[in-house]
């Protein structure tokens, strides 16, 4: 009986033991669990902390079910020595506690286990020249032949040998020489493990449909000249489909592109398709319309290293244009925009479209259009040395843009080839502009100038180059004669012009009318269809606003302006530049005048600085009128190279001054006239009037009386003059049928006592 009391008094005080251990292990267990929560983020502290609850009252429950049982067991056969093996913590009545499982950070909790961060599949990056030759052929082992050049600018020129031949390549550093050498090692023999990680070294990629099993050469002749360059590689490539390290010999050798180094362009071009584009889908098979890459990208795994300079920067702090330059393979390019990233990108653009003759933006409606005839130029080429050439010109003549005069909204300028070398070319004319004259200025002697455009301006100040030729051409010093563009026509009637000399007219933005209503920054017709909500009205006749800027359609009648409706209130209508353009694609931009000596003369190209769209500009040049017959045989529809440059102006925004300028090789300078009144700040008129340009005519044809292609008695007027040229007005005639037979309108003409004035001379 004693025994009994004393074995329940210590299962009694043993169970108060037990109570307290497992308090202070919740005690502690919940501080651990606080400080785990601390370090955990906090987006998954409130997850924690409710798990971390849950599981203390589980735990808590099952502590209560297990002391019962313990005490239970204290009347087992085993006694309470057995018991206390049982206990939690694992040990035997000791009261050791359990040690942090291994592996978790310290923690106790399953849950705080690390989890392992997944790799982000990334792009594989393109191998240069350099491994895929060690690829081809380890152990190479190049050396270096010589050092040259100061010590700030050091050349290097390092040498390696493959196959029994030895490469040399040379740069500012071992590094890029070696680089180079390996370059032209590749250039002798392509079987690449992986043909298309070598291409990609090149910047090129392989289209994923090319047959390479196809009996027909149908892919395109790049795909086996990806490193091609301006000198010509004789050895054919051979290229594989796959990477299991068989080759398949071609066997084919295709030539390379035409070099775009114009002073290797030796035989007129024919007007070849691009070779960025797909003859059946006109889509470009290298460059992914999705691609990531820009020009800059490009261009650096082409050329790595290149160094971008800044040239210039200029405009109002609200329209600030900067020029970018970068110097590749011994050629500058440069690049303009609104900021120094995108003049960069573009200067990287035009060195692409020079040197791998690459054009990333492959839209139909942003391709050059080449000429109908004799191809003397590459388009692209010629487009961007013709808008160089323009803007230097008005950039020396308004002192780097600095001259109050160089404020403009449009530029415009003639450009003139001798040859198939654009190096040679020569700015004839220059001019900007863009307002008419005020109706109550018009003037009934010719001393007002009408239209102050810059296209029109430019096309004035052509017809008075034309006549310093011919003077030149009358000349009695062989110097000045042999200077003239003209020659003699074998029948000894009239003059025509020197063998490949062709003008070509640039403006900076599209000519206002017909060619410049589309919306620039929404889908081409080519995508979706042509949605315009003025769609109907494409190619409509269209006239300038008097003293202001755009225009709109013409009138279906009541197209005659009279003088006397003018000058009491009747706005002075103007025919837009894009119907103007059109017309001289018929008739000839030299005017009726100068028919008197010379056939008609034609633009071989129209370039444009912005806003050119292929489809709109055609259709405005010359496709609305392709219906047009009766021309006389002289006569024919012009159809010239039509393109955008590589570096597209920057829109010029703010109010267009109120003066137009102009300039003619030989002058001293700049002539400034003012818009309204068609005359200069004094009222004095300007050098390209009716009158000016009248009185160099009467001359000439004194002089050229027994030569002239039209034989008629000295004229008493102007009007008289112009009216005596009658296949020049019969072309025009058919024109104006043309336009009327489409529906596009009525051609409206100013009054006619405006050219009833005489001369003196």
């Amino acid at each position: 009986m004693t025994l009994l009391l004393d074995v329940s008094r210590s299962a009694a005080a043993y169970s108060c033991l037990i109570r307290r251990r497992f308090k202070r292990r919740r005690k502690k267990r919940s501080e651990r669990k606080g400080r785990v929560g601390a370090r955990v983020p906090r987006n998954q502290q409130r997850l924690l902390s409710g798990e971390a609850d849950e599981e203390e009252t589980m735990s808590s429950c099952s502590t209560d079910v297990k002391e019962n049982r313990n005490v239970d067991n204290l009347f087992s056969k085993e006694g309470v020595t057995a018991e206390a093996a049982q206990l939690p913590n694992g040990s035997a009545g000791g009261g050791r506690k359990r040690p942090l499982e291994e592996g978790n950070n310290r923690h106790t909790h399953s849950k705080y286990r690390p989890k392992k961060r997944k790799k982000v599949p990334g792009p594989i990056l393109p191998k240069n020249a350099l491994m895929q030759l060690n690829e081809i052929k380890p152990g190479l082992q190049y050396k270096l032949l010589s050092q040259t050049g100061p010590v700030h600018a050091p050349v290097f020129v390092m040498t390696v040998e493959v196959n029994g031949q030895l490469f040399e390549g040379s740069g500012p550093t071992k590094k890029k020489a070696k680089l180079s050498a390996a370059e032209k090692a590749l250039r002798s023999f392509v079987q690449f493990p992986n043909a298309s990680e070598a291409h990609m070294a090149m910047g090129r990629t392989l289209s994923v449909h090319t047959d390479f099993t196809s009996d027909q050469a149908d892919f395109p002749d790049m795909l086996f000249n990806a490193f091609e360059t301006s000198t010509p590689v004789d050895d054919p490539f051979y290229l594989t489909p796959n990477g299991n390290g068989s080759f398949c010999s071609l066997g084919i050798e295709y030539p390379l592109l035409p070099s775009p180094n114009p002073n290797l362009l030796q035989a007129p071009l024919p007007p070849p398709p691009s070779p960025f584009m797909s003859p059946t889908s006109g889509k470009n098979p290298y460059m992914s319309p999705t691609s990531t890459k820009n020009p800059i990208m490009i261009l650096n795994e082409l050329r790595p290293g290149l160094k971008y300079d800044f040239v210039s920067e200029s405009g109002e702090s609200h329209a600030k244009n900067f020029v970018m330059s970068v110097r590749v393979d011994a050629q500058t390019f440069q690049g303009s925009g609104r900021n120094k990233k995108l003049a960069k990108a573009r200067a990287a653009q035009a060195a692409l479209s020079a040197l791998f003759n690459m054009q990333l933006d492959q839209a139909p409606s942003k391709q050059p259009i080449p000429r109908e005839g004799l191809q003397l130029h590459l388009p692209q080429v010629l487009a961007d040395a013709v808008s160089r050439l323009v803007v230097d010109k008005f950039s020396e003549l308004t002192e780097n843009f600095t001259s109050p005069h160089a404020r403009r909204k449009v530029l415009a300028g003639v450009v003139m080839t001798t040859g198939t070398d654009v190096k040679e070319a020569e700015v004839i004319c220059v001019s900007t502009g863009t307002k008419c004259i005020n109706g109550e200025y018009m003037s009934d002697r010719g001393f007002a100038l009408n239209d102050c455009h810059a296209e029109i301006v430019a096309r004035r100040s052509l017809i008075r180059f034309l006549y310093s030729q011919l003077e030149h051409f009358l000349s009695n010093h062989d110097e000045e004669h042999e200077k003239s563009i003209f020659t003699r026509c074998e029948n000894r009637q009239g003059f025509q012009l020197k063998e490949n000399v062709q003008f070509h007219l640039y403006i900076s933005t599209s000519p206002c009318g017909d060619a410049r209503i589309f919306s620039p920054h929404e889908a081409g017709m080519e995508d979706q269809g042509d949605r315009h909500p003025n769609r109907k009205a494409r190619g409509q006749l269209r006239t300038k606003i008097e003293s202001g800027e755009g225009t709109i359609p013409v009138r279906s009648s009541n197209t005659i302006q009279t003088w006397d409706g003018v000058l009491q209130g009747e706005r002075l209508l103007t025919m837009s530049c894009s119907d103007k353009i059109a017309r001289w694609n018929v008739v000839g931009f030299q005017g009726s005048l100068m028919s008197y000596f010379t056939e008609p003369l034609y633009f071989s190209s129209i370039i444009l600085g912005s806003l050119y769209h292929a489809d709109h500009l055609s259709r405005a040049m010359y496709q609305r009128i392709t219906e047009i017959e009766d021309l006389p045989p002289s006569f024919s529809l012009n159809k010239p190279l039509l393109s955008g440059i590589s570096n597209a102006e920057a829109r010029q925004p703010g109010k267009a001054p109120n003066f137009s300028v102009n300039w003619v090789v030989g002058d001293q300078g700049l002539e400034v006239i003012n818009a309204t009144t068609g005359k200069d700040d004094l009222g004095r008129p300007s050098r390209l009037c009716k009158h000016a340009l009248y009185s160099r005519w009467m001359r000439l044809h004194c002089k050229l009386s027994s030569t002239l292609r039209i034989r008629t008695s000295r004229p008493s007027s102007y009007h008289e003059a112009k009216q005596a040229a009658e296949e020049y007005h019969t072309s025009k005639q058919s024109l104006f049928r043309a336009f009327h037979k489409a529906g596009l309108g009525a051609w409206v003409k100013k009054p006619i006592e405006q050219d009833q004035f005489a001369t003196n001379t």
